[in-house]
């Protein structure tokens, strides 16, 4: 299933450290993607049931808060799902690796300070 969506890439990544439910989801990929990826709550959602019916991500059982509204359905990271997640990154990291050596990307350079006179 590699490669995945921009939007995939972001849910699964989302789910690596805690279980969320679905606008807890949209707005880590919100933080994530700096505000580059906005999706709409039907791509949200979408995305969330094909990565089900993959077997990258499961409805979580258990509540990460006991006084969560009952109507919130949480998802959780399966094995498969960190699999497909690590792959990917593997894949975006060599692609950089690429980029690098072809010189596309410019080196990151410290940030300096200059004082005011």
């Amino acid at each position: 299933m590699i490669p995945l969506t921009p939007l995939s890439y972001h849910i699964l990544l989302a789910l690596a450290d805690e279980d969320r439910h679905g606008y807890a989801i949209l707005k880590e990929v919100l933080a994530q993607s700096q505000g580059g990826l906005q999706p709409g709550t039907g791509a949200l959602y979408t995305s969330i049931q094909r990565l089900v019916d993959e077997g990258h991500i499961e409805v979580a059982t258990r509540r990460a808060n006991a006084g969560d509204d009952p109507r919130r359905r949480y998802y959780r990271l399966t094995d498969e799902g960190r699999s497909a997640l690590a792959a990917e990154t593997g894949r975006l990291t060599e692609l950089l690796s690429v980029a690098r050596r072809k010189r596309v990307l410019t080196p990151l350079r410290p940030a300096t300070t200059r004082a005011r006179s």
